[in-house]
């Protein structure tokens, strides 16, 4: 149980589209940037940017509150520990998706079971994405900035040493081109979508990128890295994507996906609410243990661990 009064626990919900809009906007301004030499004016903040500087200061405020960015005195701003993290590139990407894109999408949720992107944007997000460059740059980053704690998790698998690693929908190549610098016998495969935003040049001569849609065929490899990629699709979807693996993939390969466990009960989780995010997108889901078995028998893999952000596999 919460313990937190129940009028609070109301209005933080009520607020919360608030808090998403105003943190975007700060982001988008790059305030945190700004203050990032020491306190300012809101005003001076506000000339240097182009915004309104009574809007900016009712902004900040607001956020202050919260403890991103901290009034020293009336008007003047600093940073805190929280709006520092916003210097960070991938995490002010995250701050501007939630703000607009995802931000619109999610005013369009329902409890029909619906992608509802599509009405808000005409498109599926996929194909939208693709159409607008830099915002695909953007939600690459955005996947990239959580290098570190992707790799800790891998870091719990026991790697043979001499395995081609294939990493599914693996983006810019950041996660696997680090796994492999820790490892010096592993072989990597970067697989995704031909448009994917990527500097092949940092590679090196172990890792390659093969375009593709892991719905028709994916390469073949000693083990298969899935990261935060199934959450993006319902169960139907999900399990093709098994399934093409599974084809692939030789009798003693491995599966590793790297994605939420939800809990039972009323505990506090935030792959709770970035189901609803799944929902609004994609009408993709985050996944409980019992879920998660069902969804690896489904295309004859068999689990071996499950735990929350790392589940192993192997074939049947």
């Amino acid at each position: 149980m919460s313990d937190r009064a129940p009028d609070e626990v109301v209005w933080n919900l009520f607020r919360g589209a608030l808090a998403t809009r105003a943190l975007g906007v700060a982001v988008d301004l790059r305030i945190a940037d700004a203050l990032a030499a020491g306190p300012r004016q809101a005003a001076d903040l506000a000339r240097e940017v182009g915004a309104d500087a009574d809007a900016l200061h009712r902004i900040l405020r607001a956020l202050a509150s919260e403890g991103v960015f901290a009034e020293e005195s009336r008007g003047v701003f600093r940073n805190t520990e929280a709006s520092t993290l916003l210097l960070r590139r991938g995490v002010d990407d995250f701050a501007h998706l939630y703000a607009t894109v995802w931000y619109r999408a999610v005013g369009e949720l329902d409890a029909t079971g619906d992608p509802v992107f599509a009405r808000a944007f005409s498109d599926d997000f996929w194909t939208w994405l693709a159409e607008h460059p830099a915002e695909r740059g953007a939600f690459d980053r955005a996947m990239a900035q959580s290098v570190d704690g992707k790799l800790e998790r891998l870091e719990r698998v026991a790697w043979r040493g001499d395995e081609t690693v294939v990493d599914i929908g693996g983006g810019n190549g950041a996660v696997l081109i680090e796994l492999l610098r820790r490892h010096s016998g592993l072989r990597g495969i970067v697989f995704d979508l031909p448009e994917t935003i990527r500097d092949e040049a940092t590679f090196g001569d172990r890792c390659t990128f093969v375009a593709g849609d892991f719905f028709e065929a994916v390469p073949r490899g000693d083990a298969y890295v899935l990261s935060t990629i199934l959450h993006d699709w319902n169960d139907e979807r999900a399990g093709a994507i098994l399934r093409t693996i599974r084809a692939a993939a030789p009798k003693d390969a491995r599966l590793i996906i790297m994605d939420a466990v939800i809990p039972a009960g009323n505990e506090r989780h935030g792959a709770k609410w970035l189901d609803l995010l799944m929902l609004a997108l994609f009408a993709g889901r985050e996944r409980d243990e019992e879920q998660w078995r069902e969804l690896l028998a489904s295309a004859e893999f068999e689990p071996v661990q499950i735990e929350d952000g790392l589940i192993q596999a192997r074939c049947y």
